[in-house]
């Protein structure tokens, strides 16, 4: 595995054979950030990485100049391998050990960029997308990106935005729009 962009681009990192993460292939990856390019200024963002496996995407924000990334991640020996990782190249990612859905229910901060990469047999992924609207963890016109299978659809989600489809792998793009202030015209 790489870090495919930003200063670190062409790093390579082989995370522990025994952890329980999917990561994200390369191309889909390099897919994906081609778009957040265009979209998103990174030295401004305020990211979270849910689900934080090997630490992939967390680690492409930081290299293309993130400065706020939090990473929720619960396995033990992942965390430990991406705080590791977090260390060795001074990235600024703070690793949180610990359960995502508890995360969510109980952070008290928002971000305008939350991407989440769940097991995709997670029994209740569905809800994800719903649970980040319900808790306000997403600032207005930022992007939650949920990447999953094609065994899930959230095409009709009230905040779906677009997807992206590279071939198994899918990325759901949600956003919060921005409100526009009321209009009010007083009768005389």
């Amino acid at each position: 595995m790489r870090i495919i962009g930003g200063k670190h681009s062409g790093y390579r990192f082989t995370p522990p054979r025994n952890i329980p993460a999917r990561p994200t292939t390369d191309i889909a990856k390099e897919s994906l950030f081609n778009v957040l390019n265009n979209i998103f200024d990174f030295e401004n963002m305020i990211a979270l990485d849910l689900f934080g496996g090997t630490g992939s995407i967390s680690y492409e924000l930081a290299s293309r100049g993130c400065t706020d990334i939090t990473l929720v991640e619960l396995d033990k020996r992942s965390a430990d391998f991406i705080q590791k990782t977090t260390t060795e190249l001074q990235l600024p990612i703070t690793v949180i050990k610990g359960d995502v859905f508890k995360y969510i229910a109980t952070a008290h901060r928002q971000f305008n960029f939350i991407f989440a990469g769940p097991p995709y047999p997670l029994p209740n992924l569905h809800t994800i997308p719903d649970q980040i609207f319900q808790h306000q963890l997403l600032q207005p016109d930022g992007w939650f990106i949920l990447e999953h299978n094609p065994h899930h659809n959230f095409d009709a989600h009230p905040k779906f935005l677009q997807k992206r489809n590279y071939g198994t792998t899918i990325f759901s793009i949600f956003e919060e729009p921005l409100t526009e202030p009321n209009d009010t015209i007083l009768e005389q």
